[in-house]
């Protein structure tokens, strides 16, 4: 079947190349949205965490590798943005149990397009856009956490020039994904292992966790300090041919990414001052209660953390917040935060707000 032929079958093609209706299903691919930060230095070190670019989390061992995460302007024509990793640290003795990787988890609710485990099992087709200082061979991996971590794997090339890569994944016929907002989809994209991860035969199939096989022929980041390694456009959809990166606005895709993560700050990206302002109720002269919604219904009940003694309280006098807000209750649409301060009337309707504190936060983190 022609190419052409695989893009109406999947969707009808408008005047200007793309494919009409949602196909994607990575959130954030084109590495709009960076809530948590544009920039962290110092990553590494064997923790799992979302540093920048919503979405995208780093995993990894304990290694003697370092490297910064950024969100940068550098992206290939059609895209603003990108993430950039640099190494800072090198580690050029690689003990078998090491790895670092990129990844997007995905709810199953999400995947169930694909009809895995029937007989009409459908091909998952992913692509993206990669560059980096030199020349190297990473990873693109599939792992279903549904049953049993059955995973595939492929190799990419990475070269100093930005290159669309485009790979096919099987369709499979064995183990449904949960029809749920659990992490049902891996998708990690692998930029340095050990020998644990390394020393067998590439999955290139699906198949039972075999760990000797999922990351076979990688390069390592982290073999220099002079390493990059760059990303955006990237998509995952149904059939066998990678379609034109399907571009949303960024109001939608700030939305799908407050589903897992919502940041609110006192001050906006251009730094002007944005006050808070929520009401609740007295509890006790020492503790009010309020209910701050969230901005989208979220994937699962969030949980809260905010800055300490960065607030004000007021029920016709005010006070400062003495300690970190915690939470007293919890739901999809929001948070039922306590606050502890002192001097309120128990029953008085009160107002919590960041008064010209350019340094208060609030987050709801729901992600997988």
């Amino acid at each position: 079947m022609s190419k052409a032929a695989e893009l109406a079958k999947w969707g009808e093609v408008s005047t200007n190349g793309q494919v009409s209706g949602r196909r994607n299903i990575v959130i954030n691919g084109a590495m709009q949205v960076a809530q948590r930060s544009a920039s962290v230095t110092g990553l590494g070190g064997g923790s799992d965490s979302y540093p920048t670019c919503d979405r995208f989390a780093v995993s990894q061992t304990a290694t003697a590798g370092r490297y910064t995460m950024t969100q940068t302007a550098d992206g290939p024509s059609g895209f603003a943005n990108c993430i950039k990793l640099d190494c800072t640290t090198a580690d050029t003795s690689i003990a078998a149990s090491e790895f670092f990787l990129l990844r997007q988890r995905i709810e199953g609710q999400n995947l169930q397009m694909f009809a895995k485990g029937t007989s009409d099992a459908k091909q998952y087709s992913l692509s993206f856009y990669v560059k980096g200082n030199a020349n190297a061979t990473y990873v693109a991996e599939l792992m279903d956490n549904d049953n049993s971590n059955r995973h595939v794997s492929k190799t990419f090339a990475v070269t100093t020039s930005w290159n669309r890569i485009e790979m096919l994944f099987p369709a499979d016929t064995t183990g449904a994904f949960d029809d749920d907002n659990g992490a049902s989809l891996d998708l990690n994209i692998w930029l340095h292992s050990g020998s644990d991860r390394t020393s067998g035969t590439l999955q290139q199939t699906w198949g039972a966790l075999a760990q000797t096989n999922r990351a076979v022929g990688i390069s390592s980041f982290f073999s220099s300090t002079d390493n990059n390694f760059f990303i955006t456009g990237v998509q995952m959809e149904v059939g066998s041919v990678a379609t034109p990166f399907e571009h949303r606005s960024f109001g939608e895709e700030l939305a799908l990414c407050q589903r897992y993560y919502h940041h609110w700050s006192a001050v906006d990206g251009s730094n002007t001052f944005k006050p808070l302002w929520v009401g609740g109720l007295a509890k006790s002269a020492t503790r009010a209660d309020f209910f701050i919604p969230a901005p989208v219904v979220m994937r699962a009940a969030p949980t809260l953390t905010a800055s300490a003694d960065l607030f004000q309280i007021g029920d016709g006098t005010v006070g400062n917040v003495t300690s970190a807000m915690g939470q007293a209750g919890l739901t999809k649409e929001g948070v039922v935060a306590k606050a502890t301060t002192t001097g309120l009337t128990v029953g008085r309707c009160v107002n919590i707000y960041a008064d010209d504190n350019n340094t208060a936060y609030i987050e709801f983190d729901a992600e997988l």
